[in-house]
């Protein structure tokens, strides 16, 4: 299928979103973007497991732990409250943003979603306006019919204002930990995300040594980045928060010594994570018990 004919298929595809069953969606959706059938009845890759857990793994606390802002009391009675990144307000409503009584540096981000961001490192260059207007139309998004990620089916709408954080990489370094049954097995690291063009993502090992798969979809760092002072914290951490579920992303930062937690991801990509060397997805599939 040629490009202009999948995104005509995608685009018909979201408008029927709302009245379409979710295993029906899904079956029509991931061909799309992965170029292969859908076997949810017995699925083998990571991605179609995560399409897998979308419909059958569906736990009452699970969208808790997906809201950007719920999550933060969950996780701090697992690992404690230093551990969570400084919350300065919550809103209902964009109307409710006042910019001008919140410190110099913050970030803004919708609880319900993923991408829905604005961050502020300096208000007299802070445009306002775009990021108020980028906010409001990514609270408008359902983000639960975009791909039947379930775990966010029934989080508030709401955006949350946080500490600004800078772990002196002109940002912040990500540490997000693939955990099945409870153990990390592999991590990916990521930096400038904010760019694409200048984005790193690379999948590690638990002995911090570049993993032999990545996404193909971002450039791998060309060097090993130095291993966090606080990674043996994170993988402590990351198995208390990843006990009892079958898989579950745990982000985490290091600011200074002090490891923070980031989120919960249930469906990394949404499951439709482009893997290189490509039989990655299935070798990772296997350590998804289902």
């Amino acid at each position: 299928m040629d490009n202009w004919l999948r995104r005509k298929s995608l685009g018909l595809l979201e408008m029927m979103a709302p009245i379409l069953p979710d295993a029906t969606f899904l079956r029509l959706k991931y061909p799309l973007l992965m170029g292969t059938a859908l076997h949810l009845n017995h699925p083998e890759t990571f991605n179609e497991k995560l399409q897998w857990l979308k419909l059958n793994d569906r736990k009452p606390e699970y969208g808790t732990m997906a809201d950007k802002v719920a999550a933060k009391d969950y996780v701090a009675g697992i690992i404690g409250r230093e551990h969570i990144i400084p919350t300065l307000a919550v809103y209902d409503d964009i109307s409710q943003i006042d910019i001008d009584a919140l410190p110099e540096q913050f970030v803004l981000k919708c609880a319900h979603d993923s991408g829905g961001l604005a961050i502020c490192r300096d208000k007299s260059v802070f445009e306002k306006d775009k990021a108020l207007a980028s906010l409001a139309q990514a609270q408008k998004r359902d983000f639960y019919f975009r791909d039947r990620e379930w775990a966010y089916k029934n989080v508030p709408h709401r955006i949350l204002a946080e500490q600004f954080m800078d772990d002196g990489s002109n940002g912040l370094t990500d540490y997000k930990f693939y955990c099945f049954d409870g153990e990390p097995h592999y991590l990916y690291i990521s930096s400038g995300l904010e760019d694409h063009k200048t984005a790193r993502i690379s999948f590690l090992t638990m002995d911090w040594k570049f993993a032999p798969f990545n996404r193909s979809d971002y450039r791998p760092f060309d060097e090993l980045p130095a291993k966090p002072s606080g990674f043996e914290e994170m993988i402590g951490i990351a198995r208390k928060l990843s006990s009892g579920h079958r898989f579950l992303r745990v982000d985490l930062y290091q600011i200074g010594d002090t490891v923070y937690f980031s989120e919960l991801t249930f469906y990394p990509n949404s499951g439709y994570m482009p893997f290189t060397p490509a039989e990655w997805d299935l070798k990772l599939g296997e350590l998804l018990k289902i």
